[in-house]
């Protein structure tokens, strides 16, 4: 089964064919997406995609980028939405200190939140991080000793040290289109010493179109570029490269069920 395990198809760079968007997905052999939610003010529109489509799941979150305008986001609130049906995770949620356009204290604070709501709910937690891997590293690793939790680090593109760090903490890896690119040798390298049983895919579309869409708006059909380029980073087959996503996707976001024969 191929899984896009992370797309923002509520995004309005789909507003004119979000509808041939998901369908040219199942075309090309997308069985299941998981649609992302950035922030509350635009979580009815990414439940309802989730409700809309058997085939497509949700979160519930808010991105570092918003956590500024929800700094009084409380745990409660996020177990009461991740009650609601095909709602399978917590987050988009992390530290980004690239662009700061959050303070980097309410940044901390609001992904504490999240982090707490994924303890308690038992839910995965969907983890954005760039440029502030010893932070990253110290708050997971802080949460962890007071009581655990299952997460992903989305899109991995950080350094060496902390996909070490956060793989003895049980993380899981999902591996987007940035991993086809040519400059990202680096991306590649990570992407070979992760844990062979915890890594995913991803297009996180609309951005990061892969290899040879880059550059264009990115898209869920997309993903079979990134499962191919994962199979070729870690000498698997395409076979073997879905066999092996698609059991650690369902290990992962276990609220889901895996249909027969996936």
């Amino acid at each position: 089964m191929i899984i896009d395990s992370h797309v923002n198809l509520h995004a309005p760079q789909f507003d004119d064919d979000r509808d041939a968007v998901i369908a040219r997905a199942r075309e090309a052999g997308v069985g299941l997406m998981v649609e992302i939610s950035d922030k509350l003010s635009t979580f009815e529109a990414t439940h309802g995609l989730a409700m809309a489509h058997d085939d497509i799941w949700c979160t519930v979150g808010a991105h570092p980028h918003e956590a500024k305008d929800h700094a009084d986001l409380t745990v409660d609130r996020l177990i009461e939405l991740a009650a609601r049906p095909r709602v399978v995770g917590i987050g988009e949620c992390g530290l980004d200190f690239h662009y700061d356009l959050s303070p980097r204290a309410i940044q901390a604070e609001v992904f504490r939140t999240h982090i707490h709501a994924a303890r308690q709910t038992g839910l995965p937690l969907v983890v954005h991080t760039r440029e502030a891997d010893d932070v990253m590293a110290g708050i997971l690793a802080e949460e962890q000793v007071d009581g655990p939790f299952r997460f992903l680090m989305h899109c991995y593109t950080s350094g060496p040290e902390l996909a070490e760090k956060t793989a003895e903490l049980g993380a899981w890896f999902s591996v987007s289109g940035i991993a086809t690119f040519k400059a990202a040798a680096e991306v590649r390298e990570i992407v070979a010493a992760m844990p062979a049983d915890r890594i995913i895919v991803e297009t996180d579309c609309p951005y990061l179109a892969p290899m040879p869409h880059r550059g264009r708006r990115n898209e869920p059909a997309y993903v079979t570029h990134v499962l191919d380029k994962l199979g070729e980073i870690r000498g698997w087959s395409r076979d073997e490269a879905e066999a092996r996503t698609t059991d650690a996707f369902f290990t992962l976001f276990d609220r889901i069920p895996r249909p027969a024969g996936a």
